[in-house]
């Protein structure tokens, strides 16, 4: 996925937020907390090009690794549980399913290491053949683009949708 995280994490926060737990937390901030985890595992990217000089492949890194998301993502549903509904622990969780999200999203034509540091191991559903240079033109021109184009279409029609009601509810309540 090169283009279609943050939608995804728009998507799934939203729905998220509008199923279970509209009334515990404003929706912004909610949102908020899902779009930053849905694109958080790409923040290594930073590492990759700084200091690691592009030499080991970003997805190896720990902040891909599914275990750090989920380990994260169950200890913050354990606080939400044990501590009374805590809005922090809810914004972390929000903030850590987007990051599984994220790792799911990748495995349909990126490598991830879904059991790591225990297996050097990678997977994904689909391969992207390297046809074209520079790199990134495999992927705009792979099929899978066209599910990122199509996350993109449906987080912008959720959001007018999410946007309208949101008048519609403020305009009722001034009445």
């Amino acid at each position: 996925m090169i283009i279609g995280h943050a939608p995804a994490a728009y998507i799934a926060a939203a729905i998220l937020h509008s199923k279970l737990v509209a009334a515990r937390l404003p929706a912004k901030t909610f949102i908020c907390a899902g779009l930053l985890g849905g694109v958080a595992p790409d923040l290594d990217m930073l590492y990759f090009h700084l200091i690691d000089q592009r030499q080991h492949h970003h997805h190896t890194y720990f902040s891909h690794w599914p275990i750090a998301w989920i380990g994260t993502l169950i200890l913050s549903l354990i606080v939400y549980r044990q501590s009374d509904r805590s809005k922090a622990a809810l914004l972390a969780s929000a903030f850590c399913a987007a990051g599984v999200l994220h790792l799911i999203l990748d495995s349909i034509v990126g490598d991830i290491w879904w059991f790591a540091p225990l297996v050097d191991q990678p997977y994904a559903l689909f391969s992207v053949p390297a046809r074209f240079s520079p790199w990134w033109l495999n992927f705009l021109l792979h099929w899978s683009f066209a599910l990122e184009l199509g996350l993109w279409a449906w987080a912008v029609l959720l959001y007018r949708r999410r946007s309208k009601a949101s008048i519609h509810n403020q305009a009722s309540a001034s009445v």
